[in-house]
């Protein structure tokens, strides 16, 4: 588990020093076909090293703002408050994490932040509503996992910075519709390279951005559901909840692609029981039965 979650901390550096680098040659590229001269690469260093500095300490912010969620409290959610508090002690973990709830009933949950001092287990309202006491700890076990191993700071990055990356082709692709990129005879050939790189990755990024969430996913779910075993001693309650979360046929209206990766089972209801090459999690039925072997 150590070897695990130094890999993930260092991964997470990895994405870190790689987001900026990517950032800094998309603005440079979108600056220079918006005419802006020798300015560019001021504004695309600037741009590049606030996004970063954002994207990596307010991540978890930003992850709660787009799935809409709220603080939990101990008068109406205590019976999620205990069960947090007694699995805090059994993960041996430094701090408690904070509760947010999702106002959706799709049953499903996912953890966020930068590290365990730092973190978040957000639930559904629907998870709180269709799960028994013993699913549900089940449920905040796995999320516990993905805290304790670094998880959430990996995907959490991953996330934010893929989601950014994705809007940022977005935009320079509607300015190259309406006519915002121009010739410029007077470029350089260091300026032509570094513009048409920037153009291949603007091209690239969504594909990119899906396979590093794909990289980083499928293996750090059995992960997590093997660690919350060790926290619950208890596989049939995470096998239970997991059945139910994905046999629910409610759509999580909240749910977009950059965060899909997070949940514990797949939003998305057509792909969450096939695991295939796009898919960001193992299927069900792998992930059951691994936690049978367990027993």
């Amino acid at each position: 588990m150590f070897e695990d979650i130094e890999k993930n901390k260092m991964k997470s550096w990895i994405i870190v020093v790689l987001f900026l680098v990517f950032i800094s040659i998309i603005i440079y590229y979108i600056c220079m076909a918006l005419d802006l001269g020798e300015v560019s690469i001021i504004i695309a260093l600037v741009f590049s090293i606030l996004s970063t500095f954002g994207s990596y300490y307010y991540s978890d912010k930003i992850v709660l703002s787009l799935n809409k969620a709220r603080p939990a409290t101990k008068e109406e959610n205590l019976k999620l408050v205990n069960i947090l508090d007694s699995l805090v002690i059994s993960a041996g973990l430094p701090c408690t994490p904070k509760l947010y709830i999702v106002e959706d009933s799709q049953p499903n949950a996912f953890a966020t932040g930068r590290n365990p001092e730092n973190a978040v287990i957000c639930v559904t309202t629907g998870l709180l509503d269709k799960l028994e006491y013993y699913e549900l700890e089940g449920v905040i076990a796995h999320e516990l996992s993905h805290i304790k191993n670094y998880d959430i700071r990996l995907s959490a990055v991953v996330s934010v910075m893929v989601g950014f990356v994705v809007i940022l082709s977005d935009w320079f692709t509607r300015i190259s519709i309406w006519g915002g990129s121009r010739d410029n005879d007077d470029n350089d050939k260091g300026n032509a390279i570094i513009m048409i790189v920037g153009l291949i990755f603007l091209i690239l990024a969504p594909i990119f951005g899906k396979l590093m969430q794909l990289a980083i996913s499928r293996k750090r779910e059995f992960l997590a559901d093997a660690t919350a075993i060790q926290f619950t001693r208890n596989p049939d309650g995470l096998i239970s909840a997991l059945q139910k979360i994905s046999n629910d046929p409610n759509e999580l209206k909240v749910a977009n692609q950059s965060t899909e990766n997070m949940y514990i089972v797949n939003p998305f209801r057509n792909k969450k029981k096939t695991s295939n090459l796009w898919s960001t999690h193992p299927s069900i039925e792998d992930r059951i039965e691994a936690l049978k072997n367990l027993k």
